[in-house]
């Protein structure tokens, strides 16, 4: 991905350490419902303009990097929304909320941390040093183990929802 920039043409991915407002599709659109991120991501961008001070990426399965970049560099952002498939009990397939750092799943917290380790929740050390993170998930009953693209129809439907509640959060923060 690039985007025409001020200077020349840079990498979408470097925008990260300029913008004010953050928003991270996770997943792998290879694995079923696993690909809520990405799709809701591609929803986004198709349907809304968002200012300069807002970043939409689709982050794939490299969350990670991520992260850690923006817990190394010297301009932070205001807000990162993390927009994820979970499997959660009590839950019902499809809903979207809001989830808690606390509160994410074993099998996830493995995507945001350094080595595997859960007491590296990079996530939590971005909170840790004044950044606002919410994490907007939407409950799949299972991933599956094998290559199985796309979404099932409960969670292309929850794609609008998930999007709702991140214009909002962004609306709320930033001129659109």
């Amino acid at each position: 991905m690039i985007q025409q920039a001020l200077g020349g043409i840079k990498p979408v991915t470097t925008l990260i350490y300029e913008k004010q407002y953050l928003v991270f599709g996770c997943g792998n659109t290879l694995f079923g419902n696993d690909g809520f991120g990405p799709e809701v991501v591609a929803y986004l961008t198709a349907n809304h303009s968002f200012p300069d001070s807002v970043l939409v990426l689709d982050a794939g399965t490299g969350i990670k990097d991520f992260v850690f970049d923006l817990l190394l560099v010297e301009k932070k952002p205001k807000l990162v929304i993390v927009i994820d498939a979970v499997t959660m009990e009590g839950r019902k397939q499809g809903e979207v909320f809001e989830i808690d750092l606390g509160a994410v799943p074993r099998e996830k917290l493995s995507d945001f941390s350094l080595h595997q380790a859960p007491s590296s929740n990079l996530l939590a050390q971005l909170q840790e040093r004044g950044i606002e993170v919410k994490v907007i998930a939407m409950q799949t009953q299972s991933i599956p183990n094998e290559i199985c693209p796309g979404l099932c129809p409960i969670a292309k439907k929850a794609i609008k929802i998930a999007s709702k509640k991140i214009i909002e959060e962004l609306k709320s923060r930033t001129r659109f």
